[in-house]
């Protein structure tokens, strides 16, 4: 008997939590939240974004350092060559 009445509980336990869940009141609840969710969503997105397009400017600048550095190291060895050809004349 006593399993038969704790059953008897859960059961009008669970219709009253469906009752309650499926009110207006937490319909509306649940808007509010799903609302908040989407305006975090947007502002994390727009920092992602923020945080992709400095990236691309670092790598960018990078390039351009690496490029820069490479024709001066060009520059030196023709340098070189030109030293060592006055030299043998």
């Amino acid at each position: 008997m006593k399993h038969l009445g704790l059953f008897a509980a859960g059961v009008l336990f669970g219709i009253a939590g469906l009752k309650i869940l499926s009110s207006k009141d937490a319909k509306k609840v649940y808007s509010h939240t799903t609302a908040a969710v989407l305006r975090a969503k947007d502002c994390v997105m727009q920092a992602v974004t923020n945080v992709c397009e400095d990236a691309e400017d670092v790598y960018a600048d990078a390039k351009d350092i690496n490029e820069r550095r490479a024709a001066e190291e060009d520059a030196e060895v023709i340098e070189d060559a030109s030293e060592e050809k006055a030299n043998e004349e």
